[in-house]
Parts: C-alpha cells; sequence; structure tokens
C-alpha cells in the first residue's frame, strides 16, 4: 500500500480514538440468584432465582473486583462504556496493522534507494562476517 494512503489511514484511527469518550474494561454477567428464604418461589428447584442482577467485574491488580447493579440509567451508562472500550481495542489493533504496514513500506522504499554498489558492499561484509562465526 502507497505511503501517504497509510499515513493518511493512521490519522483517522489516530482521531477516532481521540473522539471515544469515557471507557471502562472488564465485564457485565447476567445473574439470578436464590434469597434462601423458606417460604419463597425461588426455594423451589426449577425456579432461577430473583434477578437478573448484573455483576461488573474487572481486574485491579492481580484481584477481581465485582460491583453488582440493577436495571436503570446506571446499568446502561456501563454498558456503553463497556461498549466503547471493545472499539477501543478494536481501533487499536487496527492503527498497530497499519503502523506495521507504514514501516515495512518505508523499509521497502530505504532499501529500494540504496545504490547498488552500496548492497554489494554490505553483502560481502555479510558474508565474511558469517564465516568467521
Amino acid at each position: 500500500m502507497d505511503i501517504t494512503l497509510l499515513e493518511k489511514e493512521r490519522e483517522r484511527l489516530v482521531r477516532e480514538i481521540a473522539q471515544l469518550g469515557d471507557m471502562r474494561s472488564g465485564s457485565l454477567s447476567e445473574r439470578f440468584l436464590p434469597c434462601s428464604k423458606s417460604p419463597c418461589v425461588c426455594d423451589d428447584p426449577k425456579h432461577p432465582g430473583h434477578g437478573p442482577i448484573y455483576s461488573y467485574s474487572r481486574l485491579v491488580g492481580k484481584k477481581t473486583k465485582i460491583r453488582n447493579y440493577k436495571p436503570g440509567p446506571i446499568l446502561d451508562k456501563l454498558r456503553k462504556e463497556l461498549a466503547t472500550y471493545k472499539r477501543f481495542r478494536e481501533l487499536t489493533r487496527e492503527l498497530i496493522e497499519v503502523n506495521t504496514q507504514l514501516c515495512e513500506a518505508r523499509e521497502t522504499e530505504k532499501a529500494e534507494s540504496v545504490p547498488e554498489e552500496v548492497k554489494k558492499k554490505l553483502q560481502k561484509r555479510s558474508v565474511k562476517n558469517s564465516r568467521r562465526k
């Protein structure tokens, strides 16, 4: 790919990353729990339990931190922040890939600009150095 196109793509990705906004890493799971009160319907083994209760977990240091949420605007905001973080990860993967292609294209461009005489001298040196080992 052309170097100028790769640079434009990199700039686009950086701009998009800069505009993402609030994000959080972690995961969200939906749970149903029994309340363990004997006259309750959740006492029945076929009953899924009370809920849903949403558990947000994330790794802090070497420990997992868990916080429970009930349905509502705070949970909706958390879902958006988790989705934004997922988009951030996708964009950074793309950015790394574009940067890798850009670096390789620049290497190729530099290698092509080296005169043939210099290339021959470098090859002779590398052959001599490999024989010494």
